[in-house]
């Protein structure tokens, strides 16, 4: 098991942190008052592909975000389906070594748990805005764009600041290039 280290609280803090700003300021747009979510911060599910701090930071950050809706449903169930993709995405990011094959499965987990879960906590909250179905239709959409469109961006840019060695996204200590030999450490002296 890989060790908490203070980077990682701080990253987890911030992506929780980014999920409500990137939600609360939309207010009902962001719960499906118009029959779809304007939830931008859905892009945010696919760091649990490089970071495992983002499984409980998306949930977190969830949850405080669903905190406004005044809906216990959407609280407890929501956020719960937040944590299932992201735990799913976090899997099947170190099953999968394939970056397109990873960026699918590891994005199809946050869209279709979501639209599955989410037309239940709606009519289980008096909040439906529709059937079942066409709220599954609606949140599989909107899902989809959010983190297909922003995410898959958004992990591409991850991605080259982690290969270029920006410390903030490295989980070394150092910010060392992630591909770096280890000869650099070598001539130092140091050992790994």
């Amino acid at each position: 098991m890989k060790k908490f280290t203070t980077k990682m609280l701080c990253r987890a803090g911030i992506v929780a942190a980014l999920y409500v700003a990137l939600t609360c300021p939309l207010g009902a747009l962001a719960f499906g008052a118009l029959g779809f979510q304007i939830r931008p911060a859905e892009a945010l599910t696919m760091l649990p592909l490089f970071y495992a701090e983002s499984i409980p930071a998306l949930y977190v950050g969830c949850l405080i975000a669903n905190v406004f809706t005044g809906t216990a449903w959407d609280i407890g169930l929501g956020s719960l389906c937040s944590l299932i993709a992201a735990l799913c995405t976090f899997a099947s990011g170190k099953l999968i070594r394939n970056t397109p094959a990873k960026l699918v499965v590891g994005g199809a987990f946050p869209v279709l748990v979501n639209a599955f879960g989410i037309p239940c906590v709606l009519l289980l909250s008096g909040f439906a805005y529709g059937t079942y179905w066409f709220m599954f239709a609606s949140l599989l959409l909107t899902q989809a764009v959010w983190v297909f469109g922003m995410g898959v961006p958004l992990y591409f840019g991850i991605a080259a600041l982690r290969k270029k060695g920006v410390s903030a996204f490295c989980d070394n200590v150092s910010g060392q290039r992630l591909n770096a030999p280890d000869s650099a450490n070598a001539a130092h002296g140091e050992k790994n």
